[in-house]
């Protein structure tokens, strides 16, 4: 099959530059079919071996994220001891979740089980399903921003309070618990680049050639335009 076209590629490149973490969200309801159409994204992700390892656990009890809430109180708490003075205060005011206001809360886990003891690309790195769930949740993300949908990463919470509230079996990881719903905006950057905590690291010092350390010439012959870094800006 060929490229996509200069549009579709555009579009792309869109949802991945414009994806936020979101934590402040709009109480409506999400559609079924809406929903439908994030999980299948996510369920059509790439994984080792196909082993496709995900669950996608869909938490709308009030009750149920009432826990997941107090268990994240108690990490944040032991968190927030960790940073002091200016760091410590700039913490404190930022908000971290969005676990009672968003409409949906999602558990994607890996079964470290799944297939068997022996399964195809994890035979040399036995982590492999657990990046292959992350890959799933990634599509999950991106198919939210075109849907114009929110998604917030909550993860300073014990993944043994998430095992005990979510009545999880021995052999499944809850590799992300996630925040969904409409929002009031997508905010041009990262907010913890907007409040300063951290800015955007250079691309170009990341990218080695051949070997550890050796500087690649990548960006010496194709320099990247600040304003389009996908590349996809065509003339006017």
């Amino acid at each position: 099959m060929s490229a996509f076209s200069d549009a579709e590629r555009e579009a792309v490149y869109r949802a991945i530059f414009e994806r936020r973490d979101c934590r402040r969200f709009l109480p409506d309801p999400l559609p079924g079919d809406l929903i439908a159409r994030l999980l299948s994204a996510a369920h059509h992700a790439p994984s080792v071996g196909f082993m496709q390892p995900w669950n996608f656990l869909l938490i709308r009890s009030i009750e149920v994220r009432a826990q997941v809430k107090a268990a994240f109180e108690h990490a944040n708490a032991i968190a927030n001891a960790q940073f002091h003075g200016e760091r410590g205060e700039l913490y404190r005011s930022l908000k971290l979740e969005g676990i009672m206001e968003s409409p949906l809360n999602v558990c994607v886990t890996c079964d470290r089980s799944r297939h068997g003891p022996v399964v195809l690309g994890k035979t040399s790195q036995s982590e492999m399903d657990l990046y292959s769930t992350v890959c799933a949740i990634q599509n999950l993300w991106l198919a939210a921003r075109a849907e114009g949908v929110g998604v917030g990463w909550v993860s300073i919470v014990e993944i043994e309070d998430l095992r005990q509230i979510l009545a999880l079996p021995t052999e499944v990881v809850p590799v992300a618990y996630l925040c969904l719903g409409r929002v009031v905006e997508f905010p041009a950057s990262p907010e913890l680049q907007r409040l300063g905590w951290l800015n955007r690291v250079e691309l170009e010092p990341l990218v080695y050639e051949d070997r550890w350390g050796r500087p690649s010439s990548l960006f010496t012959e194709n320099p990247l335009d600040a304003d389009d870094p996908s590349g996809t800006k065509t003339a006017p």
